[in-house]
């Protein structure tokens, strides 16, 4: 990587700390820059924040429910109406779930299914250009 190309940064928006932590050390481990918020209302203001600075995220990936939060179905309207580019991945434990197995009826640009693994991580990380 020459020194002024920028990491591709990547938004973890996930109530639990351990998915999030686990799931910036796979995607800093493909090469790619990680930031990780807990709910969608944080997901969508950091998403604004870093677009704004002209720092924009690659792409997100967001858990589909968060108890008692924004959860990605809601969330992923608001980042895409601030982006309508941006790449939005849903993300659950509920692979069978109607917005997993037609995420993009939802606005999504794909599913990764809970527990993450690092090989699905790099094939749905790899459609970003």
């Amino acid at each position: 990587m020459q020194k002024n190309e920028q990491k591709k940064k990547i938004l973890i928006m996930d109530d639990e700390d351990m998915v999030g932590e686990i799931a910036c050390q796979m995607l800093e481990f493909l090469g790619f820059a990680a930031a990780w918020v807990a709910n969608g209302a944080d997901a969508v203001g950091e998403y604004r924040k870093q677009k704004e600075a002209g720092l924009g995220y690659a792409a997100v990936i967001m858990d589909l429910t968060i108890p008692g939060g924004m959860g990605g179905k809601e969330a992923v309207a608001e980042i895409l109406a601030i982006d309508p580019e941006a790449k939005v991945f849903v993300s659950s434990g509920y692979s069978s779930d109607p917005i997993m197995v037609d995420y993009q009826d939802y606005g999504f640009a794909g599913a990764i299914a809970k527990p993450f693994d690092l090989a699905a991580m790099q094939e749905i990380l790899a459609t970003l250009s």
